[in-house]
């Protein structure tokens, strides 16, 4: 076992530059930081996490009718 030849090189220089990373999602090669940081690319991210719906649209006026026992000719 011990005449048996490694599988990398041990003079091996690291390669130059940054490390490539890739989408986790569509493996396209990450350029910008937080997308670095997060793994995702900006589309992709996108697609995972849509933003919120926006609260305001959703509240709107609705008509009621009066509690019983409650005069409406005050």
């Amino acid at each position: 076992m011990g005449d048996e030849p490694l599988a990398i090189s041990i003079d091996s220089a690291p390669e130059a530059g940054p490390r490539r990373i890739l989408c986790r999602l569509c493996g396209r090669p990450l350029t910008g930081a937080d997308s670095r940081r997060t793994g995702l690319g900006p589309t992709c991210d996108a697609k995972l996490h849509p933003p919120a719906p926006d609260v305001r649209t959703r509240r709107h006026e609705v008509d009621q009718d009066a509690l019983p026992g409650i005069d409406e000719e005050l």
